[in-house]
């Protein structure tokens, strides 16, 4: 039976991106990169909180501008080292619509090196910079296709090779994609000769790629308004030419109305509730609307305890009037008890005895008696 959970949706302001850091420790490489960053002029500040014992990941903060005058805060959570690396999460926020065209929020606290091992997808052997060839093996391919058109964080793209490109067509499509989705998309690459593996694999999904093209995959949940037809590209040229058909159709899937991803609610109200990096203007901000919050509660209080006095008044007032109403009336006439307790029962129980006495059944000796007399 499905759910008839609502999921909440994502809201505009909000940019959002999961992966997995493959390399030696995580912090290593954000600290350094951060402070660089600020000393750059890059970002406004950054924040390193401290881990309390017991927690499972690390949470790095940082903000910055863009347009001038438009903030961005941003929050990073690390999760502990494991055999398959380190996941992270990242949530960003601005204070106005998100634009692909500012920079991507993952530059703001990862090296934007091409050697650097933060953009591996957390849930599948994907890099989300490059070209993940389709494998060759039909039932791999499929494994592959389904999971990607059911992936909630990163944005799907199955691009079919008419022919096989040349270097500048081998070159991944997302160093060519606008800012804001360059690091959120997965690429993945169909050989000329498996587009009908491709299509076989994707026909439950309801879209198709058509030849020497590509489509955007619907991902889970899905946007109410998914289109495959406009989720798909009739050709991409792949001859280091900026695929505008393709990122036209990626723009049009980012920017409609889609639930927030699994788990990603609670990564967006750390972001907004728990967030520490604060100026100076922000932190007195914070402390007049607790200084606020706290003399509202204590007037909350106040009016509470003064209702209740009255009330307790009234009660007793209430509880005088009736005493002396009580003591006004006459007392009722007692019954007048015959005998004691003692005698009392004696009686009663006479009176059962005698009654069991007339009800008791003749005994067979006596029933006998009476038939010899009467034959006599």
């Amino acid at each position: 039976m499905p759910s008839t959970t609502v999921r909440p949706m994502t809201p505009p302001t909000v940019w959002l991106a999961r992966g997995r850091h493959v390399g030696p420790a995580a912090e290593d490489v954000l600290r350094p990169n951060l402070q660089h960053l600020k000393d750059r002029g890059v970002i406004r500040d950054h924040l390193e909180l401290p881990e309390p014992e017991g927690t499972l990941e690390r949470v790095f903060e940082a903000r910055w501008e863009v347009d001038g005058t438009v903030t961005v805060r941003a929050r990073l959570a690390l999760a502990h080292g494991s055999a398959a690396g380190q996941e992270w999460v990242l949530a960003a926020e601005a204070e106005r619509p998100w634009d692909l065209r500012w920079p991507s929020p993952t530059t703001m606290f990862w090296p934007d090196d091409p050697d650097a091992a933060w953009d591996h997808e957390a849930d599948a052997d994907l890099r989300l910079r490059d070209i993940n060839p389709l494998p060759p093996d039909d039932k791999d391919l499929r494994r592959v296709l389904r999971a990607a058109a059911r992936s909630a964080w990163s944005v799907h793209v199955v691009v079919h090779e008419a022919m096989t490109p040349d270097a500048l067509g081998r070159l991944p499509l997302a160093r060519l994609l606008p800012p804001g989705l360059r690091h959120r998309v997965v690429e993945h690459r169909a050989a000329p000769h498996q587009l009908r593996a491709v299509n076989w694999a994707l026909r439950e999904f309801g879209v198709q790629v058509p030849r020497g093209g590509a489509v955007v995959l619907p991902g889970s949940p899905a946007p109410d308004d998914y289109d495959s037809d406009a989720c798909s590209v009739r050709s991409v040229f792949l001859d280091g030419s900026e695929p505008s058909e393709l990122i036209d159709a990626l723009t049009r899937y980012v920017a409609s109305p889609r639930p927030l991803p699994e788990g990603a609610d609670g990564v967006l109200t750390a972001l907004r509730e728990d967030w520490h990096l604060l100026t100076l203007e922000e932190e007195l901000a914070r402390e007049r609307a607790l200084v606020a919050m706290y003399a509202e509660a204590l007037e909350a209080m106040t009016r509470s305890r003064d209702l209740y006095r009255e009330a307790a008044e009234r009660a007793h007032e209430a509880l005088a009037v009736y005493r002396e109403s009580s003591a006004a009336l006459p007392e009722p006439p007692q019954e007048v008890s015959s005998g004691s307790p003692l005698q009392q029962l004696t009686r009663s129980f006479g009176r059962f005895k005698a009654t069991a006495k007339f009800r008791r059944p003749a005994s067979s000796a006596e029933s006998d008696g009476a038939e010899g007399g009467s034959d006599g």
